[in-house]
């Protein structure tokens, strides 16, 4: 059996330490984030370091999950703990969503 073309496999559980659910609830594929100021100095690794990177202009879990090749769930664990430690924060949205948002969000899904 061959390597991937993308590179070696390396299984969800990995990047998230095994668990499962995040550690901050309420987290929607739509939920809106950006990168605190300092995250960029701040000391992470591999896909912690490439969702702040992506967090420098508002994104949604979706749109990450998609930038960076994974399943929601391990974004949503991921973005959890760096909301966690400060170096991401999410972005406060209107109660309703413009049609485009919603379309973007939809696109963003169909592309994981």
């Amino acid at each position: 059996m061959s390597a991937p073309e993308d590179g070696p496999l390396v299984r969800p559980f990995m990047l998230t330490g095994g668990r499962t659910q995040p550690m901050h609830d309420g987290l929607r594929i739509e939920t809106q984030l950006y990168a605190a100021p300092a995250a960029l100095s701040a000391p992470l690794r591999f896909e912690a370091r490439r969702i702040v990177e992506l967090c420098q202009a508002p994104r949604s879990i979706a749109d990450l999950a998609s930038a960076l090749g994974v399943p929601l769930g391990v974004v949503r664990v991921i973005v959890a703990d760096l909301i966690t430690e400060g170096f991401v924060l999410v972005d406060d949205l209107p109660g309703e969503f413009t049609t485009t948002l919603i379309e973007r969000i939809r696109d963003r899904v169909r592309a994981i």
